[in-house]
């Protein structure tokens, strides 16, 4: 019997537990707002996939979607921030990528 879906966000949180001895807990706690934060048009096509120091990396759906994003970064940084409750990221840059479209 197959077993169900599972959300990428609860893989990465087994991960990244396993791995370090805290976790990413910015990076997590992106993930459990990410949608709120950008709003779910945006969500649909651009996921967060990792940080690396002040630096954010997005997955995005497509070029035109990473066209769209390069022009809303500044909005988009500081959305974040306030919905992070901090100021953790001070740069996005957007990957195309696969996007788990099963939200």
């Amino acid at each position: 019997m197959k077993e169900p879906p599972v959300h990428l966000k609860n893989i990465i949180r087994r991960v990244l537990d396993s791995c370090r001895k805290e976790p990413d807990a910015g990076l997590l706690k992106l993930w459990d707002l990410w949608d709120s934060a950008v709003g779910s048009i945006i969500a649909e096509n651009a996921q967060p996939a990792a940080f690396k120091g002040r630096l954010l990396i997005v997955q995005v759906s497509s070029s035109t979607w990473l066209q769209h994003l390069h022009f809303l970064k500044r909005d988009l940084i500081r959305k974040i921030n306030d919905a992070l409750g901090e100021e953790m990221l001070d740069e996005i840059k957007f990957k195309i990528g696969s996007v788990d479209w099963r939200r």
